[in-house]
């Protein structure tokens, strides 16, 4: 399950630290358009946030005393150095760093990447994002080229106003982490289109459906007050798991299984992690051997069992058949339906707000899985955008598809 805010910030190369649901400052935005002087990569202690981006691109991998603590906790250090590394592989070298309206402009050999920095009183980041970035002449044959080219299993779709533009395997059913939230709010929008339930409607928060971040419900008080439409925000926005299973259970699952087809029966994000939780190997191996009627009888054992963050394996894949999945083609019908819901473009994941009328984003991950669903509108033209790469051997390095998708955005964006 992704961080909505560090996720969004690892969507477009990003290393983002403190407050990570708040938008960022923009206080590195004085000196609008000014090219600073020339940058030294081996500069020792940079003292400027310039400074600090060049040394990061330069020859010496980053180091940890590059960063202030708080930072290393949102992003470690290893992932910032795979993110850096995919940036040169897909950039080329750094030429220089501009200050720009809302914090810099870096320029790479092959294109140019937004980013914002603040450093601390020891001159380390605790703040850092880059944008994603504007790559010279990508096509949508390239980024297909590229997501084509990823190990294990990928799918593409690009729709432009229904009509497909590219797509590899868009029908394929993969895991695709929470965007299956996507289904769960399409089966709260119809119940209160049908008059079964209103937004205002208020429900108390349930202990039983208390679950793992990503999102903050699972600390609140039990039977706190919440309304349908603040679960249903905090689910697409924040990607809150105790939210969705509140709403799963509220909305009965045989509801939202006529929406995701292709797993029966669907589990509650608590469900999952309890059964990917290193002390329940054998409840695994069993929920796994079973057909659907045992499946469903098991779920009665996992309400029973502990659930604690350090028994969950964070780095490497774990049954990726034990997920939720849904196809490319699927992923953009239900967004299709619910994208004009305001609290769609909470969260606008890697598309930027200053580049579109609209903007409908959800996403998802895990070891080994990594899926974005947006759908955006310019001009009177409608996009969807939906990527998914599935690995059941190794860790994904995100940043390819990330680059890919990015890609994409930017030239149905240049279209207009």
């Amino acid at each position: 399950m992704e961080s909505p805010r560090v996720f969004a910030s690892i969507l477009a190369f990003v290393a983002a630290c403190g407050g990570a649901s708040v938008p960022p400052s923009s206080q590195c935005s004085s000196a609008s358009g000014s090219t600073l002087g020339p940058l030294d990569p081996h500069e020792a202690q940079p003292r400027t946030p310039e400074g600090a981006i060049a040394r990061l691109f330069g020859p010496a991998e980053a180091s940890g005393d590059w960063f202030a603590p708080s930072f290393l906790v949102q992003i470690p250090l290893e992932k910032v150095r795979a993110i850096v590394r995919s940036m040169k592989d897909e950039l080329g070298a750094l030429r220089a760093v501009r200050r720009a309206e809302g914090g810099f402009e870096c320029d790479f050999e092959k294109g140019t990447v937004p980013a914002e920095a603040d450093l601390d009183q020891q001159d380390r980041f605790v703040h850092l994002f880059f944008h994603p970035p504007r790559v010279k002449g990508r096509t949508i044959e390239a980024a297909l080229a590229a997501v084509r080219a990823l190990p294990g299993k990928a799918s593409l779709l690009v729709l432009t106003d229904g009509k497909e533009r590219a797509s590899l395997s868009p029908d394929a059913p993969l895991a695709v982490g929470s965007a299956f939230k996507l289904a769960v709010l399409e089966a709260l929008r119809g119940q209160i289109a049908a008059k079964k339930r209103q937004w205002s409607d208020v429900v108390e928060l349930d202990p039983r459906w208390k679950s793992m971040p990503t999102g903050f419900l699972q600390t609140w008080p039990e039977h706190a007050p919440l309304t349908l439409y603040a679960l249903a925000a905090l689910m697409i926005s924040q990607s809150d798991n105790t939210a969705t299973d509140q709403l799963l259970s509220l909305l009965g699952r045989a509801e939202v299984e006529r929406l995701a087809p292709h797993d029966r029966p669907l589990l509650a994000t608590r469900e999952l992690f309890v059964l990917k939780s290193r002390p329940n190997g054998n409840l695994l191996a069993r929920f796994r051997a079973e057909d659907e009627a045992g499946r469903r009888a098991l779920l009665g054992e996992l309400d029973d069992q502990r659930l604690s963050a350090g028994d969950l394996e964070l780095q490497q894949p774990t049954a990726l058949d034990v997920e939720w999945h849904l196809s490319a083609r699927e992923l953009c019908a239900l967004i299709e339906k619910v994208h004009d819901l305001p609290l769609m473009s909470i969260n606008p994941g890697p598309a930027s707000p200053a580049d579109w009328t609209s903007i409908a984003y959800k996403g998802g991950a895990e070891p080994g899985v990594l899926n974005m669903t947006t759908r955006v509108s310019t001009g009177g033209r409608a996009h969807c955008v939906v990527a998914t790469w599935n690995d059941d051997q190794r860790a994904l390095e995100e940043p390819k598809l990330f680059s890919a998708y990015a890609a994409l955005l930017a030239v149905l964006r240049d279209e207009g």
